[in-house]
Formats: C-alpha cells, structure tokens, sequence
C-alpha cells in the first residue's frame, strides 16, 4: 500500500534491519490481538478510573478505529489528541495503528487553546480528541469552537459533555463492521511535536517499526515481561508515554497511567497499582524519594526506577539503590527514543555517574563540533550523532529540517 507521507524509509537499509531482527512484521496493532487472543482477561491498561483487560482494551481500541474510519479517514490522515492522563488515550494510538493513520499525541496540557489550534493547521489534522475544561487557557477560550473553523478536521471527539457538532467518544463498534486491518509495520503511525527550544517545534515521525525497535530492546535488555506492572509517572503526550506503550506491547506488561484518583499522592498511586517498574524524570523521582523519607523505607514493590530527560544527581540514582531500587539511567529523544541505558547488571559507578550504552537498535558516535563529519577524538568535546532501527523517519513537512540533521555517515 502506498505511503502518502515523504519519509526517511530507505527499503536497503529496512532490509538489513529485518534482517538483524531489529524490523519485524508486528504492528502496535497485531501485537494487542495477540495478546488479546493469548491472556484475554489479563490487565492491559490502567487509570484513576479504569482497568482494562487485553480483550476489553481491544473492543475500545476497534470501536474507535471503527468511528474514525465511519468519518472518512484515510490512510496517513492525521489524529490529534489533547487529553489528560487516560487509558483512552492508549487506545487512539493502536487505533491509528490498526487504520493506518497517524497518531499526533504531543499536545500538552499546558497549550493554549491558540497554540493547539496553530499546531493543527500545521498538520493538517483529519481528528482531534479533548475534553472540556483542558489546556492553559480553557477558561477563557473555548477548543471545539476554535477547531470548528479548521478546514482539515472531519470529526472533534470529547470525553465530556458533548457541544453541537461534537461527537462522544466511541465505546463500541457501529455498523458497517470494521475495514481489514492495515499490517504494515512501516508505515508513519506517531507524529510527535519537539520542544521546541532551539525554534518553531518539528514533528518527529515514528513507524511501528522504529517505535517498537526501542521497546523490543529494553524489554529484552531489562527482562521485562507480562508478569511486569509498568507505571509512568510522565504525560502520555511526552515522548516516555510512548516509550512506555512500546514495552507494554513488546511484553504484553499493564501499563499503569499517572492518573491516580485525587485522594493519592504518587507514591500512593505507585504503592496501591504494585507497580515495579516506574518511569519517569528526575524531578519526580526526587519527588517520591521525598515522601519517602517522610514516612516508608521502601517503595512498594518498584524494582526499577526509569528516569530521563535531564542529568540524574548521583545522589537520587544511590538513594534508589540504598533502597533496593536499580535506577535506570536513560538517554534518548523524541528522535531516537530511549535508546541508551544502563543495565541491571552495571556496577554500581557506571548506574550512579552513566547513561550506560546504546541499545542494540541504535548506535552513537561523538563528532567535532565545528565539523559533523570528523569524529572527535577520546577525551574531547564535541556533538553526539546517532543511527539505528529506532531513528526518526524524518521531520513532517519539513525537508530542510531532515536534511540538515544528518552529515555524511548518516549520522
């Protein structure tokens, strides 16, 4: 099937990585009815509000598949979603994976309703899921009259109550039944916003593929497997969401969402879920090591302790470890995912002052600074350049931006 959107896919390079493993022929998609069919009633998902199993998240995931597809939907049609912390917000994604559309979840809930609106018109958005009351701005603005005017969007979805022209968020499929699935695990299936700080922010696309590539080697290099309850502290519209939702599916693990009812703090949440692998970023790992000390020795059943996004002080990785709990020193982007960890078998100075190694899907190399094609000898400073299964596929739109990142090594 023809991919309408200009990508880095190059089919040498897609054979060598199939070849290696890296590349397989699941989907986000094909592996949810997998496990759907493997362990129905086991737990796939959970938030504040719900707790779905393999079977249940897989009628929610179908239902909203099926309603997309009704509005007229195409193949590589873009699907926004402006939602808080829930497990609807799992299911869009291997929704757009079973339709072949492209899932757009990096809107955060500090956007302004201008600003959400602006990042929708740059994509050309087809669908866009929210609620009322979301974003900075939402007592003052209001998000479905603002989306309204966009020529793009066939279908605005809410989780509340539903204003003229709003459709409620699907929970079973309608007539007519279900298109055949679309299994091609190259296609762009995740468009994902960069932060933005070094200009106007690029959207990152991510095949099932280069998505899973990362979730396929943390989960083996980590042991990780259905048994594992997965807790993430971050949004689900941060890029460790879908870092997240990739071992969820590589392991068939539930994946628990920072949506705690309003009663626990997060240290409750982590405690009342038995979660034993959390992620998150040091911020809020020095937050629950924090009410720890206030009270508990331990943190519940957690045996590893993800953190990413910024340098980890060495003091929070040795007070997980004083406690039992191996942090997971990680580096990565948007980009290229989480691609380089520690191991749980490091020594305790490598967990402590590290980000460990690149991940069997990706490899880095340190270059001049003043010249990305030399690489920087030991000892020196320069640009770090990467390459692998997990890669980007490119900037949407943006050809300038694609091209200028990658020097003569492809790195």
């Amino acid at each position: 099937m023809t991919n309408t959107l200009l990508t880095l896919h190059d089919p040498e390079m897609a054979q060598r990585y199939y070849d290696e493993g890296l590349w397989q022929q699941d989907t986000l998609y094909t592996l949810l009815c997998a496990h759907a069919a493997g362990r129905p009633t086991a737990f796939a998902v959970r938030d504040g509000r719900r707790r779905l199993s393999w079977r249940e998240l897989r009628a929610l995931v179908d239902a909203v598949a099926a309603d997309l597809h009704a509005a007229g939907l195409k193949r590589g049609a873009r699907v926004s979603v402006w939602l808080p912390n829930r497990v609807e917000a799992v299911a869009i994604l291997l929704a757009c994976s079973r339709q072949g559309y492209v899932c757009n979840p990096s809107l955060h809930r500090n956007y302004t309703v201008g600003e959400i609106v602006e990042l929708l018109s740059r994509i050309r958005a087809s669908a866009l899921f929210t609620e009322p009351g979301y974003g900075a701005d939402a007592a003052s603005a209001d998000i479905f009259a603002a989306a309204a005017t966009l020529p793009s969007l066939r279908r605005i979805y809410t989780l509340g109550t539903c204003p003229p022209g709003v459709a409620p968020f699907p929970t079973t499929v309608a007539s007519p039944s279900l298109p055949p699935a679309d299994n091609d695990p190259d296609k762009i299936v995740y468009l994902a916003f960069t932060s933005g700080t070094t200009g106007s922010p690029k959207g990152v696309m991510h095949s099932d593929n280069t998505l899973l590539a990362n979730g396929r080697a943390m989960v083996a290099d980590w042991h990780h497997d259905e048994r594992a309850i997965l807790l993430s502290l971050s949004p689900m519209s941060h890029h460790i969401g879908a870092v997240a939702i990739e071992q969820m599916m590589a392991a068939g693990l539930e994946l628990v969402v920072n949506a705690p009812p309003p009663d626990l703090t997060p240290l409750d949440w982590i405690i009342v879920t038995g979660a034993d692998y959390v992620m998150g970023v040091p911020t809020q790992a020095m937050d629950i090591l924090a009410e720890v000390r206030h009270g508990l020795d331990q943190l519940g059943r957690v045996k590893v302790f993800y953190m990413a996004g910024s340098p980890i002080p060495h003091e929070t990785a040795q007070a997980f470890l004083d406690r039992g709990v191996l942090p997971q020193n990680v580096y990565g982007m948007t980009e290229n995912g989480s691609h380089q960890y520690t191991l749980q078998n490091d020594d305790r100075q490598t967990i402590v002052e590290t980000c460990g190694r690149a991940c069997r899907a990706y490899e880095i190399r340190i270059w001049d600074k003043d010249n990305p094609d030399v690489e920087a000898p030991p000892g020196t400073v320069g640009e770090i350049g990467g390459r692998g299964a997990c890669l980007t596929l490119g900037y949407f739109d943006n050809q300038q931006a694609t091209e200028e990142s990658f020097g003569r090594a492809g790195l």
